[in-house]
């Protein structure tokens, strides 16, 4: 669903640019529904097998399959192979210029299991790599990229996953010490949360840029701010140092995602209806 959201919100404003009938967004919305399951599923395929040798030594993964023993790395690749085969049949369904911005990701998809080995910044890849569809979404609806829509929409969808990613990776820092694996986590320490609170507040202005330049009306920024106050709750709860605490508020991080979509799909209904 991390992955799906943005790209629920370029269809959903690009529908809304163009005034299109809502069958182009719901048909797109199905379309990278789809696409959005099985790449994050060869996402965690790919993950597994770059980790399988460091999951055996951490409790909370060492029960997955590559790394119990369960499957070989050649059945993970060809099981990988199957699911980006399934992707590619998703994207072959969307324009052309969609299909070489689409293609264009897989290199993110494919290095950032391994960021994590190397910088202390692998939410950022991770960010990059899972907000894309902020850009696809719209290439899919119009044509092509309004790029000074979709920019600033990306860039706040980079900052929110910096945020959740973060908030995820508090659970296993204490691993992460132990197996030489980094993280914003262990960079921001003691100041995950004015650094969240910063890069939060980010990401919902930037989002709302993106609205206003592309003409967004009242209902998307309520949307927006209800995704600002989700993000505030979170920040103000969470426990950094209780694993559970800190899975909770990952989950309920994704309330940012459906919020702004909900926003913007409510503005899209009343401009199609004549209301606004």
């Amino acid at each position: 669903m991390l992955l799906f959201y943005p790209c629920t919100w370029s269809i959903t404003m690009a529908a809304y640019n163009l005034q299109a009938a809502p069958l182009v967004p719901l048909k797109y919305i199905a379309l990278f529904g789809t696409g959005a399951f099985i790449m994050r599923s060869a996402g965690c395929t790919i993950n597994d097998m770059w980790d399988r040798n460091l999951d055996k030594a951490v409790e909370r993964t060492k029960i997955r399959p590559l790394a119990r023993g369960d499957l070989t790395w050649n059945q993970a690749f060809g099981f990988l192979a199957l699911q980006l085969s399934a992707g590619l049949c998703v994207l072959l369904q969307l324009n052309l210029y969609s299909i070489v911005l689409g293609a264009a990701s897989l290199p993110l998809v494919t290095l950032y299991p391994f960021m994590k080995r190397i910088t202390y910044w692998p939410q950022a890849v991770l960010g990059l790599t899972f907000n894309w569809g902020t850009m696809l979404g719209w290439a899919a609806v119009a044509g092509a990229v309004n790029w000074a829509v979709c920019l600033p929409l990306y860039a706040g969808g980079v900052c929110w996953t910096l945020v959740y990613d973060t908030v995820y990776a508090h659970q296993d820092k204490t691993d992460d010490v132990k197996v030489d694996i980094k993280s914003t986590a262990l960079l921001f320490g003691d100041r995950t949360v004015p650094v969240l609170s910063a890069l939060s507040a980010s990401s919902m202005s930037l989002v709302s840029y993106a609205g206003y330049l592309n003409g967004q009306g009242l209902p998307f920024y309520a949307g927006v701010g209800l995704a600002g106050l989700q993000l505030a709750r979170v920040l103000r709860k969470t426990e950094w140092d209780d694993r559970a605490s800190c899975w909770k508020g990952f989950v309920q991080c994704g309330w940012v995602g459906i919020w702004i979509w909900a926003g913007a799909s409510l503005d899209y209904a009343l401009s199609i209806s004549g209301l606004l």
